[in-house]
């Protein structure tokens, strides 16, 4: 079976969601907590290169909510977007889920039920 890994917060509700659900069926999934493990501008870049780069905006965080209004005006581009990830890591959508060598944004369980 290929790698499973998981990016996120360890107390985001999606997250916890996601790897109890692997842990439930005992399938091996790795874990990196933004928090803890930051996150680097090429595994953003190959991120970003996967989808387009509104995908990954959280816009309904609270760490968006806290942004200025003419902070959040600013991101409008891949580079805007990108470094404001690479800032605060919170406003990247989660969980993100690597397997497979595809990039998938968010958990639904439909998308591993059936390899």
């Amino acid at each position: 079976m290929l790698a499973i890994r998981i990016y996120g917060i360890a107390n985001c509700d999606k997250v916890r969601k996601a790897r109890k659900w692997f842990a439930a069926r005992g399938i091996p999934a790795d874990f990196h907590d933004f928090r803890k493990d930051g996150i680097d501008r090429a595994l953003l870049a190959r991120w970003l290169g996967a989808q387009e780069w509104p995908a990954f905006l959280n816009r309904a965080g609270t760490t968006w909510r806290r942004l200025p209004e003419e902070r959040r005006a600013a991101i409008n581009s891949r580079i805007a977007a990108s470094a404001l990830m690479l800032e605060f890591p919170a406003v990247i959508k989660r969980p993100v889920i690597e397997h497979a060598g595809k990039v998938r944004i968010g958990f639904d369980p439909r998308d591993y039920a059936h390899p």
